[in-house]
């Protein structure tokens, strides 16, 4: 699992923007400038060792590709964690149910 890096919404390169160049969000499919993605990795991977063993590697694809992911599935799906702007972790509140 990779880790999980906080949502923040700085712009990281040091040279003049320019024009930007525009990716698609490999889950949604959302056009999306590149400065505001976050990449992350698919493929398939043999993760048990006797399978491994078993297994020619000539005969096995395990090739991984790397995916583009706009904020908003980042969130979604754990790979970002959002944050306030204090820096701490957002969480849900939750509801205690009173007796009586």
């Amino acid at each position: 699992m990779p880790e999980i890096v906080t949502y923040k919404r700085g712009y990281k390169h040091t040279g003049g923007r320019g024009h930007q160049g525009t990716t698609l969000c490999g889950f949604c499919g959302r056009i999306v400038p590149r400065h505001k993605t976050f990449t992350t990795y698919r493929g398939f991977r043999l993760n048990d060792p006797l399978l491994r063993r078993e297994i020619d590697p000539r005969n096995v694809s395990l090739g991984s590709h790397k995916i583009y992911v706009c904020p908003s599935c980042a969130r979604h799906r754990g790979i970002v964690q959002k944050r306030d702007e204090t820096g701490f972790k957002v969480t849900k509140k939750r509801f205690v149910k009173k007796n009586g």
